[in-house]
């Protein structure tokens, strides 16, 4: 019993320096330093939300080049039809043969729905957690994109706690804040402001806000 227990605590340790280690590279903006340039596609998964989250995440994937960033996995929340359209519909312009497309539609339970309390909240959030436990294992990305709607919460978690586990040290997270946020972060910025490995703002008002907490905070102005 004394040695499982040395052992449990020597291996709590060492995920403790693993942590601390990804967390300062990640808030200083060096977890992507030391990276060679890309020779090969990138497996990319894009979380796209409804309403306007979906417009704007569709205007910056659409800018993409669609053989650098390829396969392309969307992670849609499974009571958002209209966003399934509008990929499908970004897609086929892209590449209208279906037989040359790379990309697929994949959904999870919705964390939080509008206006839904934040303690009822929870348990959905659990659930949309375990639901993206095997698909972000399976899919093992290398860039994950998003711009902010509550789905994106779990799939930066699971990425993250991955990396962290050694399970998929590739991936690397873009966080977009959307643009109808210029003084305050979302909830869902505030959440992942820590663990995401590049985030943009889209207004200098709010770049100076957040520029104390990351020192890597970035704005190219509309995007």
């Amino acid at each position: 019993m004394a040695f499982l227990a040395s052992l449990l605590l020597f291996l709590g340790g060492l995920l403790l320096v693993r942590l601390v280690q990804l967390l300062v590279s990640v808030r200083r903006g060096q977890s992507g330093t030391g990276v060679p340039p890309r020779t090969t596609p990138a497996r990319t998964m894009i979380v796209m939300g409804s309403g306007g989250h979906t417009a704007e995440m569709l205007r910056i994937v659409e800018r993409l080049d669609g053989e650098r960033y390829s396969p392309r996995q969307y992670v849609i929340a499974s009571t958002d039809k209209t966003s399934v359209v509008k990929v499908i519909e970004s897609e086929v312009r892209r590449q209208p043969d279906t037989q040359k497309q790379t990309y697929e539609i994949v959904t999870i339970p919705r964390s939080r729905a509008v206006h839904q309390s934040y303690f009822s909240s929870v348990a959905t959030t659990v659930l949309s957690l375990l639901s993206c436990v095997p698909i972000v294992l399976k899919a093992r990305p290398e860039l994950i994109l998003t711009n902010g709607p509550g789905t994106c919460v779990p799939v930066c978690l699971v990425a993250f706690l991955a990396r962290l586990l050694f399970l998929n040290t590739k991936c690397r997270i873009v966080f977009v804040e959307s643009f109808c946020r210029v003084r305050s972060l979302s909830l869902s910025g505030r959440i992942l402001l820590y663990i995401v490995d590049m985030f943009v703002v889209q207004w200098p008002e709010l770049l100076e806000r957040t520029a104390t907490t990351r020192q890597d905070v970035r704005c190219f102005g509309r995007l």
